[in-house]
């Protein structure tokens, strides 16, 4: 696979880099990106720190970077309060200036977490992001978005923190176990379904990890390409960029519901979409029969087509859903495969149509 580069405009601008390889030389691609910093402060995971830490470590050290790593538990509920505050707490201790910048090396809890340190210590510092999960690398990890959850929702307090760089190793992928690699894929699927009805047969087509993982960067550079196109169009989520969340409002209710531990969060956007379209052919938005052909592509993959869930779970999911306003909420629904559109509805209209959906 040859190196695929792409160029974000939003913030300074930066770069995607899709390499395999690309850690034994993220030293050169950092100095480059970041020619005046001195000290990168590395955030990284208990799982991932083993596999990959001391051989991102040695390379920006060969570009005489002085490193200081910490290492964060495993799991969604590291994103908290609690753990943003203690790298806060470390960082200050180890004297970080507004010419350091922080690396985040692993999946989206990391890049979420220690962006949102980043973009609020000294009131910013640079962030260069590493993602080394199939979810990360096409999505969380572009387009500047950090946040930690909170008791009430996932993802309710965060920033808008542009990274001045992103490197891809679609060789991390190699250890990921098989559920998180079909979880990134629910991600995958989604940027089909709301731009590309091309790509969405083209992963229809590969129904395996084997074949998906051979033309892996294709796959990474469209999902990539499809973001880059809209932050550039809706840097702060206010009109476009609201599509990149299809099978998200409800997809956080089946979190919830699962305490952030039964399901995975693409597991829960896998249904959450099936649900979406199913709630916009209900509503005579959807083309009929496009919930079958995302389920008939979910299915395949291991992801599931539907979650049980409590209704209070999807009341509560629509009333804190960061598309509200007031007594109204931004759905995003399709059109048909390959095309989406924000639909603003009263949040109670929108709430009968599930209850009759889930009773039925």
């Amino acid at each position: 696979m040859d190196t695929k580069i792409l160029h974000v405009d939003a913030g300074a601008g930066y770069d995607i880099v899709i390499k395999p390889g690309v850690l034994d030389d993220a030293g050169a691609h950092i100095r480059k990106a970041l020619p005046r910093a001195k000290r990168l402060f590395l955030v990284t995971d208990s799982n991932v720190s083993p596999l990959y830490g001391p051989r991102l470590a040695a390379s920006l050290e060969k570009l005489s970077f002085e490193v200081h790593t910490r290492v964060i538990p495993a799991g969604e509920t590291s994103k908290s309060a609690a753990e943003l505050v203690k790298l806060w707490e470390w960082m200050t201790a180890h004297g970080i200036t507004r010419t350091d910048a922080v690396v985040a090396l692993g999946g989206g809890v990391v890049g979420d977490l220690a962006g949102f340190a980043a973009s609020t210590v000294l009131r910013g510092v640079d962030t260069v992001q590493i993602p080394t999960t199939l979810l990360s690398q096409v999505d969380s990890s572009v387009g500047g978005k950090t946040a930690i959850d909170l008791p009430a929702g996932k993802n309710l307090a965060g920033t808008f923190c542009q990274p001045r760089l992103v490197l891809m190793d679609p060789d991390t992928l190699a250890t990921l176990p098989e559920s998180e690699f079909m979880s990134g894929m629910a991600e995958v699927v989604k940027y089909g379904c709301i731009w590309d009805a091309d790509f969405f047969a083209f992963l229809a087509q590969r129904p395996t990890r084997e074949a998906l993982t051979a033309d892996i960067g294709h796959i990474l550079y469209t999902c990539c390409d499809i973001k880059r196109q809209v932050v550039n169009r809706d840097e702060h989520d206010t009109g476009l960029r609201m599509i990149l969340n299809f099978g998200h409002t409800l997809g956080h209710a089946y979190e919830l519901a699962g305490r952030y531990e039964t399901w995975t969060h693409g597991q829960a956007v896998a249904a959450g979409m099936v649900t979406a379209a199913e709630l916009g052919q209900t509503l005579g938005i959807t083309e009929p029969g496009a919930a079958g052909k995302i389920r008939a592509i979910l299915t395949p993959l291991g992801l599931p087509t539907h979650i049980p869930c409590a209704f209070g779970y999807m009341e509560k999911a629509v009333g804190i859903d960061k598309k509200s306003a007031g007594d109204s909420v931004t759905l995003i629904l399709l059109e048909k495969i390959g095309a989406v559109r924000p639909l603003k509805l009263p949040k109670a209209e929108v709430l009968d149509t599930l209850r009759r959906m889930t009773e039925a």
